[in-house]
């Protein structure tokens, strides 16, 4: 039972303010706001690396009606800084629901305010653009809280990769005990959850989703994951027959070292490369694409990308976008816009195993569109070793 509600203070940097309410009357945080208009997965947003060191808010009027459970974490760590909400619902009622959002919040101790406009405040943010803000229970001074954000350090100034990459590698396969809700759903359903392909998956973590590897151990793969500043070496070391480069925050420029990792693979192997969010920026600047910061970013699940002949709806997730040119390689296709803004939201390699999109195929929740492209990717990878298999017996 919640027992006490504290006076809050939301306030952002060009000088307008918001008074809430939070839980808890200990906290000071500040960092870069942003909006997802996602009317569900706030525990996947809560958990979710891309959104490291960023303020969310959440434009749907209420969140927490179905609590938390133990089976939707994106991660094993709370990523974000805060989050911003219109209403949180106290009692939850879900059957999976284990904890409700209040208690969540109260036991995890993390930075809330809610009872603000959160529409007035999303077409500020979506008029000025992401800026920096302050939430607060327990400083009321504008001055005290402007303070805080002056000393805040912008998002594209920070290496947040390295921040929630894995410390070092790891292994994991569906007979070592990673269970995931997608094959506990696949077994209710009477479908098919895998196939035991035993292919060597190199995830290079950028800040990987948990559903992500949901999706590879569904075929029966080895997964491997690895530090992002690996080495060109370290990574043919684990022997891959593919290479996904996973989702991840912050700004992708700054990532140089991957960059030029990604580079030498691309010239020197012949190594399927699949690359999501994060994995499509740092492909794309590999590949001589450019990067720009959105305005307000691109957080949702109904985010429509595609081309003439066909259109996805998709879950997003990136403040960063690759910038669309005239002038890019002709090996190059574009295979997918955002047709929003007009992004480059897919490209292809013509002769290479190389393919990337800028949304995410795993989504959950969210739209189920894009999943195809993971069985893109496991088939792409039996293409290249039976043609390897095939060039050495006739080399034989």
């Amino acid at each position: 039972m919640i027992q006490n509600l504290y006076q809050s203070t939301l306030l952002l940097n060009n000088g307008q303010k918001y008074q809430g309410w939070s839980l808890s009357n200990n906290f000071t945080i500040s960092g870069e706001i942003v909006f997802n208009t996602g009317m569900t997965g706030y525990q996947e947003i809560m958990t979710d690396t891309s959104y490291s060191g960023q303020i969310i808010i959440f434009t749907y009027p209420e969140i927490g009606n179905y609590g938390i459970n133990i089976e939707d974490y994106e991660s094993s760590n709370i990523q974000v800084k805060g989050i911003i909400a219109k209403n949180i619902c106290m009692h939850p009622y879900n059957w999976r629901n284990n904890i409700s959002l209040c208690h969540y919040l109260i036991q995890n101790n993390i930075p809330h305010i809610f009872g603000i406009d959160t529409r007035k405040l999303t077409k500020n943010i979506r008029h000025n653009g992401v800026m920096q803000g302050c939430i607060s229970s327990k400083l009321f001074q504008i001055k005290l809280l402007q303070k805080q954000i002056i000393n805040t350090i912008a998002i594209e100034k920070q290496d947040k990769v390295l921040e929630v990459t894995t410390c070092k590698a790891y292994k994991i396969w569906r007979n070592n005990g990673y269970i995931t809700y997608f094959s506990y759903l696949n077994q209710i359903t009477k479908t098919q959850s895998w196939q035991p392909l035993n292919y060597r998956i190199v995830i290079i973590d950028f800040g990987v989703k948990s559903n992500i590897i949901s999706r590879l151990i569904r075929y029966g793969c080895k997964v491997f994951v690895i530090p992002a500043n690996s080495s060109y070496n370290f990574i043919l070391h684990h022997q891959p027959d593919g290479i996904l480069l996973s989702n991840g925050p912050g700004d992708p420029s700054i990532v140089d070292y991957a960059i030029k990792t990604i580079k030498q693979i691309i010239n020197n192997t012949n190594i399927p490369l699949f690359g999501i969010c994060m994995g499509h920026q740092i492909i794309s600047l590999a590949l001589g694409f450019n990067t720009f910061k959105l305005k307000f970013g691109h957080r949702g699940l109904n985010h429509p990308t595609g081309n003439k002949q066909i259109s996805e709806i998709t879950s997003q997730n990136h403040g960063f976008a690759v910038e669309l040119k005239e002038n890019y390689q002709s090996n190059i296709k574009i295979t997918h816009l955002n047709l929003n803004d007009y992004t480059v939201a897919g490209l292809l390699h013509k002769k290479k195993p190389i393919f990337s999109v800028q949304y995410h195929p795993e989504a959950s929740p969210g739209p189920h569109d894009s999943e195809y492209l993971f069985k893109s990717f496991i088939q792409m990878i039996q293409l290249i070793k039976e043609k390897h298999n095939y060039s050495i017996s006739h080399a034989g």
